[in-house]
């Protein structure tokens, strides 16, 4: 007699991957056991058929600010890891700042890790951070589990978390590169930054013209010359600026080892549609013109960009001093953990992708770059992390329904795709009311461990993308270039 399993969940909607189809889901101890043909006779505890409601493997966000333990008024564990599952994510990796103290050393990890215990919906890791005066913690927090590093090439915007000069990044690279450890860098240049006009008021033309592209080009040229250099894993975080994509795409050519990410709101938003004074549109680096908008469309079309995660950055209202909106003053940031999914789907369709693109951006993408081979898929022997989506349902955002500590949010009043039913975490049903059962992950668990050693994480295949062609013969070799030195910078609430 075949072992009864736990639950079986059966969608016509199934994504796979190996496309979208009509599937049965099974799962047994927290794991898929099984992915079976639709109408397939499984005995189980539980059955749950989605009629027409797809299903999704559980998303993946790799770039998320909780900002707990010193600074949980932004944001905490159970509100943030609570709005991640109520849209569809049922894995984050934290980022190592805004909390204090910042995930820089390994005691600052075990402090962080206290404060999430039990107190998380999802599955949740972290990141450890690059600063000016940690090189020599970097192998033990490697040792100790994170999932890469994280520096900025520009200030911070908080006093704890220093940026890293171009004298200071080369040997962090090195050090990392010889741990087989990934850098993640926020890809803008302080020196470029300080050539230009100083942001002011509530024009937000005015902000943009404070950060063009070239802030990023510069720092995205460094980057693909260090990965070059020392074979180094390195990923550009929350891609704004379309300007770099040639760039990107030729140093996939030479077989550099980089990946890219952008975000939902560089992806749903645009300069044009930014209201005078609504700071709650800023972040860092800026949403771009529509034009600007379409190419990394195109970009994540053809493999030229990774994936999309949320970069989600809250803080106290207070911060975006709504009351004299201007943008030079106000924290850079977005908060859009709870709403990731159901924006860029509305948008990726309406653009003629499908779930199985928006998957690959949200789940497997991001899932290969942190290296966590048990996440991701609807897959035989990953964890049984699943999303019921109804994904012609439309809703309307209403700031009150959020999750997220502050419900400041520039998608007020949008028209939305695509609504969660239902999310599974490990085979439990995720309830947002009840306990947090989420764990605490590590990159050496043997899932993570098995995809890091077995080429995973941020490894490409050798061959470009499509696309990817396309875009280098417009490149020519990146221009190379050094990360500034200068110490000084925005002020520490504006990011």
């Amino acid at each position: 007699m075949a072992e009864r399993f736990d639950l079986v969940v059966r969608s016509r909607r199934a994504v796979t991957p190996e496309g979208e189809r009509p599937a049965s889901v099974a799962v047994r101890g927290g794991v898929i056991a099984a992915v079976e043909s639709h109408d397939a006779e499984l005995d189980a505890a539980q059955t749950v058929d989605c009629g027409a409601d797809a299903l999704l493997p559980g998303l993946v966000d790799s770039h998320v600010h909780i900002n707990e333990p010193g600074r949980t008024e932004w944001e905490g564990f159970l509100s943030g890891t609570r709005a991640a599952a109520a849209g569809g994510i049922t894995t984050l990796i934290d980022m190592p700042l805004n909390c204090v103290p910042p995930t820089t050393t390994t005691a600052a990890l075990q402090t962080k890790r206290r404060s999430a215990e039990g107190r998380c919906y999802v599955d949740v890791g972290f990141w450890g951070g690059l600063v000016p005066d940690n090189l020599g913690e970097l192998a033990a927090l490697h040792a100790e589990g994170v999932f890469g590093f994280k520096c900025y090439l520009t200030d911070s915007g908080v006093v704890e978390f220093g940026y890293v000069t171009g004298r200071e990044l080369e040997p962090a690279v090195a050090e990392l590169s010889r741990l087989g450890a990934l850098t993640i860098v926020h890809a803008e240049d302080q020196r470029e930054l300080e050539r230009a006009p100083w942001a002011h008021g509530g024009d937000y033309g005015d902000f943009l013209t404070s950060r063009p592209p070239e802030v990023e080009t510069v720092a995205i040229a460094e980057i693909i010359e260090l990965s070059r250099r020392y074979r180094a894993r390195m990923h550009v975080l929350h891609l704004s600026a379309a300007e770099a994509l040639p760039a990107i795409a030729a140093s996939r050519a030479r077989d550099v080892r980089l990946t890219v990410e952008t975000c939902p709101h560089y992806l749903a938003l645009s300069a044009e549609e930014v209201p005078a004074g609504a700071t709650q549109f800023k972040c860092t680096p800026p949403i771009r013109q529509g034009a600007n908008r379409d190419a990394l469309w195109r970009a994540l079309g053809e493999g030229v960009i990774d994936c999309v995660v949320s970069d989600h950055s809250p803080c106290p209202p207070q911060l975006k001093h709504l009351e004299v909106g201007d943008f030079g003053r106000a924290w850079g940031g977005i908060a859009s953990l709870q709403l990731s999914l159901p924006v860029v789907w509305t948008h990726a369709r309406r653009r003629g992708f499908g779930l199985v693109e928006v998957v690959r951006w949200m789940a497997s993408g991001p899932a290969r770059l942190a290296g966590l081979a048990g996440k991701g898929a609807l897959a035989v022997g990953l964890d049984a992390d699943l999303v019921r989506l109804a994904p012609e349902q439309t809703f309307t955002v209403v700031p009150s329904a959020l999750h997220h500590r502050h419900r400041l949010t520039p998608y007020a009043g949008h028209e939305l795709s695509g609504v969660v039913r239902t999310v599974w975490l490990r085979g439990q049903e995720v309830d947002v009311d009840g306990p947090a059962r989420g764990r605490l992950l590590r990159r050496d668990d043997q899932a993570a461990e098995h995809a890091f050693h077995s080429g995973g994480g941020a490894q490409r295949d050798s061959s470009p993308p499509s696309g990817v062609a396309q875009f280098a013969a417009a490149a020519g070799d990146p221009a190379q270039s050094t990360v500034s030195e200068s110490s000084s910078g925005p002020e520490p609430s504006t990011r």
